[in-house]
């Protein structure tokens, strides 16, 4: 089986003037290098790609693959995660993890809420500010947690996210608003206990791995996780496998939300719990991560007891299943 391998390397959109801070969700050589191994150990015949507009050089010259593993970013915008399987959808090319609509579904994190809204699953209470005007009209009892709606890797959070009167909310939307160029995400603090859950699989066949416990070390910004707590996480953040009620229930609640949502293959849904200890979903993320030791689903499956080689394994059969590509 000849699989492609579409990727955005973060050194390239270093070279060509992108910040590190725009270009923090993107992937370090040694991610490539270790998917690509256990691609390879997985028996498959692997060709490296790179990112959306190499992918569209390579189908305009007429190269094929029986499965493209997509773990693109993409830039710029709130569809950018869409792209490459927009792009393989109209060759009709197979891919790994989710459709266009759901991955620009789940990048908005607003829309995700409403859409959790309805099917009935727990989710703070939230407001999107567009303009400063929009900031004073906000409603909601503080404390309150700003964040931008479309942005991962914690990008846009920090001890200014969250506010505790109408001045800060002010301040931190003005901020946010001016520097990342897009609604901002205003919700209910939680300040409970916070899980990651990963799952694997789609739809019936989806399964919860289990949940990390995220906490934060000494000399972390405490209390949340913010792009510099991410980016620093093997010494800033505690990343504990725990199977309590509270996890179990953490289990359950991603396993709805990714369902719900019609996630495919692999991926995790991050909650956290609220003053009365309820817990509520934060986000979904249908492309989660990838490096074997810094992100967070294979440090979970590791905890598990799995190796990293199976839990690539396990993305490629279930996009295999899904369409019924070649073994």
């Amino acid at each position: 089986m000849k699989i492609g391998l579409a990727y955005d390397l973060r050194d390239d959109y270093l070279k060509d003037g992108y910040t590190e801070e725009q270009t923090a969700e993107f992937d370090r050589e040694d991610t490539i290098e270790a998917l690509e191994a256990a691609l390879r150990a997985n028996g498959l015949e692997v060709a490296r790609i790179g990112r959306a507009r190499r992918l569209i050089e390579r189908l305009a010259a007429g190269e094929r693959w029986d499965l493209v593993f997509n773990i693109a970013e993409g830039l710029p915008g709130p569809g950018r995660e869409a792209q490459i399987p927009a792009i393989l959808d109209v060759y009709g090319i197979p891919y790994t993890f989710s459709d266009p609509v759901v991955m620009g579904l789940t990048l908005d994190k607003a829309l995700t809420k409403r859409v959790l809204r309805d099917l009935g699953l727990p989710t703070a209470p939230f407001a999107v500010v567009e303009t400063p005007a929009q900031a004073r009209r906000v409603e909601l009892p503080y404390p309150l947690f700003a964040k931008p709606v479309a942005e991962g890797t914690g990008l846009g959070v920090g001890p200014s996210s969250r506010v505790r009167n109408a001045a800060e909310l002010d301040a931190t939307c003005r901020h946010l608003l001016t520097q990342f160029e897009q609604p901002v995400l205003v919700e209910t603090d939680l300040p409970g206990r916070e899980f990651t859950v990963g799952v694997v699989g789609t739809g019936e066949a989806a399964v919860a791995v289990g949940a990390l416990e995220v906490t934060t070390r000494p000399g972390a910004e405490e209390g949340i996780h913010s792009y510099y707590n991410k980016e620093h996480c093997e010494e800033l953040v505690n990343y504990i496998l725990v199977d309590d009620d509270d996890a179990r229930e953490a289990c359950r609640l991603g396993l709805a939300a990714w369902r719900g949502l019609n996630c495919r293959d692999g991926g995790r849904v991050d909650l956290r719990a609220d003053a009365k200890g309820r817990l509520q979903i934060l986000e979904i993320n249908p492309l989660a991560g990838l490096h074997p030791s810094h992100s967070d689903l294979p440090i979970l499956w590791t905890q598990v007891g799995r190796k990293y080689e199976d839990l690539i394994g396990a993305i490629v059969e279930s996009a295999r299943s899904r369409v019924g590509t070649p073994q």
